[in-house]
């Protein structure tokens, strides 16, 4: 959507960004009478928090389900509120927000899960770990049973992603190049999603590292570009 994100309180003339705080509040007086002030601009990307540490402090007191539960919930919270919009400029699909639906996928199946093996359960530690820190885990150490939910993990975070770039180029001319780029990358994640994300760990890898060079090629990266047809072109599911 478009809002002014610069906004001024009616009430004791404070300026602030929504960009910034995410709130219509005025930070100084807690009023709710404002104005913009700036130009209407794309904005799709939320103020959200995403903090695993009451989860992790959890780990010797809960039964892993339990544990799996408590992850799912905020994981869900903080990828519905994200988006990749902010204040008219695209962001990077970031491994915080990639790290974060994959545990929400992997914590769903661990939930699920009567009997987990070793590394099953060391991977979904190893999430919750470093999710909130922006890391994960190596693609050769995804245990074959959660490949399908890394897989349909970053489909899914491809497509949200894909879904603002499209928001985002509203106000631009793509070239035809552009837009056939763009159409590749929705038939690819169309595919992944269609096969439940059951797909080869580095397939799904190189979906996201075509998918941010494609963001790069259109903020004005011509070698990007040129690299994100090429990994798209290349790009190939098949059989686990």
């Amino acid at each position: 959507m478009k809002i002014r994100g610069e906004r001024e309180c009616t009430e004791c003339g404070t300026r602030w960004s929504y960009y910034e705080t995410g709130s219509v509040g005025c930070p100084a007086c807690g009023s709710l009478q404002s104005v913009g002030v700036d130009e209407r601009t794309e904005h799709t990307d939320m103020q959200v928090a995403f903090d695993l540490t009451p989860v992790r402090n959890a780990i010797d007191e809960v039964e892993s389900d339990d544990l799996a539960e408590r992850a799912r919930d905020r994981c869900r919270e903080y990828v519905r509120r994200r988006g990749f919009v902010n204040a008219g400029t695209l962001r990077e699909l970031d491994d915080t927000y990639l790290a974060a639906i994959e545990l929400l996928h992997v914590a769903d199946i661990v939930a699920r899960e009567i009997h987990l093996d070793e590394r099953e359960e060391l991977y979904f530690l190893a999430l919750l770990r470093d999710a909130d820190q922006g890391e994960r885990p190596p693609v050769e150490d995804v245990p074959k049973s959660l490949r399908a939910a890394r897989g349909l993990a970053y489909a899914n975070a491809v497509r949200e992603y894909r879904r603002d770039i499209r928001t985002w180029a509203e106000d631009r001319e793509l070239t035809a190049s552009e837009r056939g780029a763009l159409e590749t990358l929705g038939e690819h994640v169309t595919r992944a999603r269609m096969l439940d994300g059951d797909i080869e760990p580095r397939a799904a890898e190189q979906l996201i590292t075509a998918t941010r060079d494609l963001a790069n090629g259109l903020r004005g990266d011509e070698m990007a570009f040129s690299q994100a047809q090429e990994r798209l072109a290349s790009l190939e599911f098949g059989e686990t």
